[in-house]
């Protein structure tokens, strides 16, 4: 199904393709991408207009171009056990969701009212899905070669990542740094929740003996402690 795209939506959709190296020959696949299945279902003249087709084949080419890259990467020392784990990381909703911010694709994205009132522009599960459909439309726009380009981009810095801290998450690299040195256990404090139900802020210290680190922000407690438990450890280090 064609869409008419308003040159106000074609010069958005170029701005948000400037920064990331995209370029589209077809901007109506990558107008698309942004549309989540919430606007179809409250559009029945458009009932089938949604990213779920780009997800599906978005998800396969992500999933290819990473795989592809840690078999080059990690020497044959490494057993397929240790490459998936690897993979199943950096491939989740937990990672793609927050590079997907940065990208800014919450502002692009195209919700029925109903997922708009409930803060799905924000929702991690929309934006990792988003990011997987924008591979796809950019898989069909310009090829693979190009599209791989595309997603080492960010897939491999989190590659490096993992495989420097071995999948930990930061709360337990400070935990473990941290007793470590002086046998105790970091201590979280909450400071502040704010913000509707929908789209709440959550604020937070966490407590090295006397020192303090933060606060930190976040959508969640977890996401909160996450940050500032980041922040700490690489102080420490």
């Amino acid at each position: 199904m064609k869409k008419i795209i308003s040159c106000e939506r074609k010069k958005a959709l170029l701005e948000f393709c400037k920064p990331l190296g995209l370029k589209f020959k077809n901007l109506e696949i990558l107008d698309l991408a942004f549309h989540h299945c919430s606007y179809s279902n409250e559009n029945h003249s458009e009932k089938l207009y949604n990213n779920e087709r780009l997800e599906f084949l978005g998800d396969s080419v992500l999933g290819l171009a990473t795989a592809d890259f840690l078999y080059k990467d990690m020497s044959r020392t490494h057993a397929e056990g240790d490459l998936a784990k690897i993979k199943a990381v950096v491939v989740s909703e937990k990672t793609l969701a927050p590079i997907g911010l940065r990208f800014g694709i919450d502002k692009m994205l195209v919700l029925g009212h109903g997922e708009e009132m409930t803060g799905g522009r924000k929702k991690p599960a929309i934006i990792a899905d988003c990011m997987e459909a924008i591979i796809g439309a950019y898989y069909l726009d310009s090829g693979y070669d190009a599209c791989e380009k595309y997603v080492l981009s960010f897939i491999v810095p989190e590659i490096k990542r993992v495989q420097e801290f071995g999948g930990k998450d930061f709360k337990t690299l400070l935990q473990e740094l941290y007793q470590k040195k002086c046998k105790q256990a970091p201590r979280y404090e909450l400071l502040d929740v704010s913000g509707p139900d929908h789209e709440q802020k959550f604020k937070v210290n966490v407590h090295l003996g006397n020192l303090v680190y933060g606060p930190a922000e976040g959508k969640s407690k977890k996401e909160a402690e996450q940050k500032v438990a980041e922040m700490a450890y690489n102080c420490l280090k």
